[in-house]
């Protein structure tokens, strides 16, 4: 039976194949743990997912622990910038569905993310600072309330503007139910649309719209035959039930069914400025997690 899930660290987990060690590396820094997995060639096709690099930040659950002192979006922020050309305009764009709550990671992002592509020279000096990087944000909702693919809106927007990079925040899916809201997976190989929720959406990417694609997204949903599959069979040597059998039972009348954590809507909040914060971080080193905050806000 086939696992959905989002994350390339759970595909490797479950393939049980080894990466070449300078392929895969694990670091602890402070209280997350980090693994950074290159997939290419036959290596991408055995974990099913797109050739690229991806980058996997473990962390305590976000909906319990407020970060305090900023670790976990500084640890973010750092294997972001690693991905992110040096210089010149970065497009953000928050995708998903805000009317559905594990979906809205995306837009409850770019509410925070600051803006600077139109003003930054006139905050340059009001706040002292030279060389501000510029930074547009955009929520481009979902097809069915704008008749437009999530693709289409962005490749109009990067060909008008040219951007350097494109970051996507989106909603994930995990195989493990551990894995939700404890996790952050970045990569370079772009996103497809919808994917978390079952509603998977064209592929965004280097490739389709012409400019390099940093996928950021956590983790909120798992499907329920995969969740039901890997419950029947925990700790049993029987084999997997009948694909058919855990159909009918965790799709009733085929409406495929995902299972969330009953604190989703603290999940997304917290997430929601975890992510936010790390981008403002990276983009723009030069200002403080409470100057975001208030620059954001004002």
């Amino acid at each position: 039976m086939f696992f959905r899930t989002d994350l390339a660290l759970e595909e490797h987990e479950a393939v049980g194949a080894r990466l070449a060690p300078e392929h895969f590396r694990v670091h602890q820094q402070g209280n997350c743990r980090v693994t950074r997995m290159a997939l290419r060639g036959d290596d991408a096709q055995r974990f099913h997912k797109p050739e690229g690099k991806y980058v996997t930040i473990e962390l305590p659950p976000i909906s319990d622990h407020i970060d305090g002192d900023n670790q976990y979006l500084q640890t973010v922020a750092g294997e972001l910038r690693r991905l992110l050309p040096k210089e010149g305009l970065v497009l953000v764009a928050g995708l998903g569905n805000r009317a559905i709550t594990p979906d809205a990671l995306g837009p409850k992002t770019i509410e925070q993310v600051l803006a600077t592509r139109h003003i930054t020279k006139e905050l340059e000096r009001i706040t002292g600072v030279d060389s501000l990087r510029p930074v547009a944000a955009v929520s481009p909702n979902v097809l069915g309330n704008t008749g437009m693919e999530t693709f289409e809106v962005l490749h109009s927007l990067v060909q008008e503007m040219n951007p350097v990079a494109v970051i996507a925040i989106d909603a994930l899916a995990a195989r493990s139910l551990n894995r939700l809201g404890c996790t952050v997976q970045l990569s370079d190989a772009g996103i497809a649309p919808g994917a978390g929720v079952g509603n998977r959406r064209p592929q965004i990417d280097r490739d389709s719209l012409g400019a390099p694609v940093i996928a950021l997204g956590v983790p909120t949903v798992v499907d329920a035959g995969t969740l039901a599959s890997d419950l029947l069979t925990q700790g049993s040597q029987e084999p997997h039930p009948h694909p058919e059998c855990l159909q009918a039972l965790t799709a009733p009348r085929g409406a495929e069914m995902v299972v969330t954590p009953r604190e989703i809507d603290l999940l997304i909040s917290r997430a929601a400025r975890l992510a936010a914060m790390a981008i403002n971080t990276a983009l723009n080193p030069c200002f403080s997690v409470s100057e975001f905050s208030a620059l954001v806000a004002g």
